[in-house]
């Protein structure tokens, strides 16, 4: 959507003819011509007799109340995707949408009661996307399903280390996260101009969701969007709805809708059944394709395939009475193997944009005008400011108006690292102060480096460079100096700083194309961060009160990268040496073919590369199997039908469709943690048996 948005001006401009009998018209009328078309397609135009209220007055009390009521939504929403598959949609669209939704229904009571003082602009609608996103960003970076919960005992136990381990507690996770999240904000401060008017980065999602803001607030989109409101309104009631429905058969182990096996007993012991769950249809539904068709061939390669062989070769690559759940038996495949492919896939993209970026920067720096524009995406060459169009010039000039001082962002920098070396070592004895200071220095080079490829590709690799600080630390440390802890508390300093740098020259991008100003989006950043870092943890509480079986691989909420990050850091400290047999030989395989599979994909070009499945998203169902992949391929399958049969209506309306359907089912967690905190129990066990258990069942219950 971002780069359609960049060649449709850039053809406005006439940068782009394909028409070459054009170029000897007469230049006054051509320059009319683009004159009229420019006016025709602009989009600040349509805002022009609009006032951009102050930076001051972007930030209003309503914004800050609606931005709350939807974070602490969004992060529960988060919160279970990360303690259940770990996949994580982009979400900046819901929350552009109900930002619009909430404050539109605010203003509309104001202004029947008189009380209006100020209309609903764009910008408070970009600064409310901007504060949502930043707290329930803070539900990912805070390692909740990741390092941090890897910590624990109860993942360690399932783990093969003896290493220390941190429990989790509100306080200790509140406090590191407010001292550790703030450090990426203040990092890229300095280089916005020059990530978002010298380079003009593309920056896909930030983009698209620019334009999506923009359309809301003109009288056509406005339409438009209260009918997705109501789509969005719809499909929340009945996820919310059908969610609490199925919690009247869930009274017991295995038992409910998200245990039905759809395809029979056997393919249910093999992960593969749909589990009726309206949360992962619509991540299906918003997620590409490829994703979700990954995941599938994923479960299909590994519990399809080869878990039942491995399990045949108990006995001789593992000992025979190891049950399935132990670390040195067919556990070790699942974990090991899935990390392998992470690990290759993750090192493999990481290289690849670090080299883009390198090649980048050389060409842009080889340049010695400003004005010059990346050769990034199949952009055009630069133009000088006068051939700028009028929604760049006026975009430009409102985007350089606020400066946040260098020397702020500097001394908040120093101030808040200085701070964070003499607190982190206090909640993590481990992690020494001269390991985060080691970060610290290296912390705002990488952060850059992610935002600058994040605004190339549309990646953020803030998991890779947290795996990487892993296996720095871990090692350094050692395992005689609490190493696995070490290792995870370094991921997550790492983690929190280059995500937050993305985060917010994403949302930068959204600010420049909506003519928000920086300062009043850095204001927003601000806030949102310190409500996730207060939210999120409070959520997880939730969660682990009230689900006393968070974590364990049978539950419904298995963390499944938990473990995988735990086992990452006793690799990193311990080595390879205790892993069964021709576990490392299948491990090697399977990181090189993450790998062979990435260089495929970029090889054989974008319109075949789509059909190359993704071996992320295939890793991940090799450690918790499957089932979830079934609701996203259904999800996909109703998005197929939906745009073959009016793709205008599908793409208008998916978003909204999913967004209510993630919504509905992740808010009705909230009542049913309170439900279980409470000792509200559900009152039917709705379970499956085969035929002749069925018929043991009856006898016993005849005889009783």
């Amino acid at each position: 959507m971002g780069q359609e948005t960049h060649d449709d001006e850039n053809n406005r401009n006439g940068i782009n003819n394909p028409n070459p009998e054009q170029v000897e018209e007469d230049p006054n009328q051509k320059k009319k011509h683009n004159k009229e078309e420019e006016e025709y397609f602009s989009v600040e135009k349509l805002f022009e007799t609009q006032q951009v209220p102050s930076w001051t007055r972007q930030l209003t009390l309503r914004a800050f109340v609606v931005s709350c009521v939807l974070s602490v939504l969004f992060s529960v929403i988060v919160m279970k995707l990360n303690l259940t598959v770990g996949i994580i949609p982009s979400l900046n669209v819901a929350a552009g949408l109900l930002g619009f939704f909430f404050v539109s229904i605010w203003t509309k009571i104001l202004t029947k009661s008189g009380f209006l003082s100020q209309p609903f602009t764009r910008q408070e609608n970009t600064v409310i996307q901007t504060c949502v996103v930043a707290s329930s960003g803070i539900a990912f970076s805070g390692g909740f399903g990741s390092y941090l919960f890897g910590m624990s005992d109860r993942i360690a136990a399932q783990s093969k280390d003896t290493g220390d381990t941190k429990n989790p507690d509100l306080l200790w996770i509140i406090g590191f996260l407010f001292v550790v999240s703030f450090l990426g904000l203040f990092s890229v401060v300095p280089l916005r101009k020059i990530m978002i008017i010298d380079f003009k980065l593309t920056y896909p999602s930030g983009t698209a969701t620019a334009h999506l803001i923009n359309s809301f607030h003109t009288p056509k989109g406005a339409k438009l969007a209260k009918k997705q409101v109501r789509q969005l309104g719809k499909f929340f009631s009945f996820s919310f709805l059908w969610g609490f429905f199925q919690w009247f058969y869930t009274a017991g182990g295995d038992c409910g809708f998200s245990n039905f096996p759809t395809f029979g007993l056997k393919a249910y012991h093999n992960m593969f059944y749909f589990d009726f769950s309206a949360t992962y249809v619509g991540v299906g539904m918003i997620c590409p394709y490829m994703v979700n068709i990954s995941v599938l061939l994923g479960g299909i390669i590994s519990y399809g395939l080869m878990w039942p062989l491995i399990l045949n070769r108990r006995g001789d690559w593992y000992r025979e009475e190891l049950s399935l759940k132990s670390m040195n038996g067919l556990q070790a495949y699942k974990i090991f193997i899935a990390i392998a492919m992470i690990l290759g896939d993750g090192l493999y993209n990481f290289f690849k944009v670090l080299s883009r970026t390198l090649s980048a920067l050389y060409v842009q720096l080889r340049h010695k005008d400003v004005n010059n524009i990346l050769p990034v995406a199949g952009q055009a060459p630069a133009v000088s400011l006068e051939q700028l169009s009028y929604d760049d010039q006026r975009r430009t000039q409102l985007y350089l108006k606020d400066q946040i001082p260098t020397w702020f962002a500097a001394a908040g920098y120093v101030g808040i690292a200085a701070i964070s070396i003499a607190t982190v070592p206090h909640i993590f004895p481990q992690l020494k102060w001269y390991y985060v200071l080691v970060i610290y220095l290296f912390a705002p080079t990488l952060a850059f480096s992610n935002a600058y490829g994040c605004g190339l590709t549309d990646w953020s690799l803030a998991s890779t460079y947290g795996t990487i600080a892993i296996f720095a630390i871990g090692a350094w440390a050692g395992s005689s100096h609490g190493g696995i802890i070490a290792g995870l508390a370094a991921c997550g300093v790492m983690m929190n700083i280059v995500s937050t740098a993305s985060d917010l020259t994403q949302d930068f991008k959204t600010g420049y194309l909506t003519l928000a100003s920086p300062r009043s989006m850095f204001v927003s950043q601000i806030i949102g961060t310190a409500m996730g870092c207060v939210i999120s943890p409070c959520v997880f509480w939730l969660f682990y009160k009230a689900f006393p079986d968070v974590g364990y691989p049978d539950s419904a909420y298995p963390a499944p990268f938990a473990v995988v990050y735990r086992n990452m850091a006793t690799l990193a400290v311990e080595g390879v040496g205790s892993l069964p047999k021709n576990c490392l030989l299948l491990c090697a395989a399977f990181f090189a073919a993450a790998i062979l599979i990435n260089l495929i994909r970029d090889c054989i070009g974008k319109k075949r590369a789509c059909f190359i499945p993704l071996p992320m998203a295939m890793a991940i169902p090799f450690y918790i199997g499957p089932y979830f992949a079934i609701d996203m391929c259904l999800g996909s399958l109703i998005k197929f039908v939906w745009e073959r049969i009016n793709k205008a209506k599908a793409d208008a309306f998916v978003p909204a469709v999913a967004s209510g359907m993630i919504c509905g089912d992740g808010i009705w967690t909230l009542p049913a943690s309170i439900l279980a905190l409470a000792g509200v129990k559900p009152p039917i066990c709705m379970k499956f048996l085969s035929r002749a258990t069925n018929a043991r069942v009856d006898t016993f219950l005849g005889r009783s």
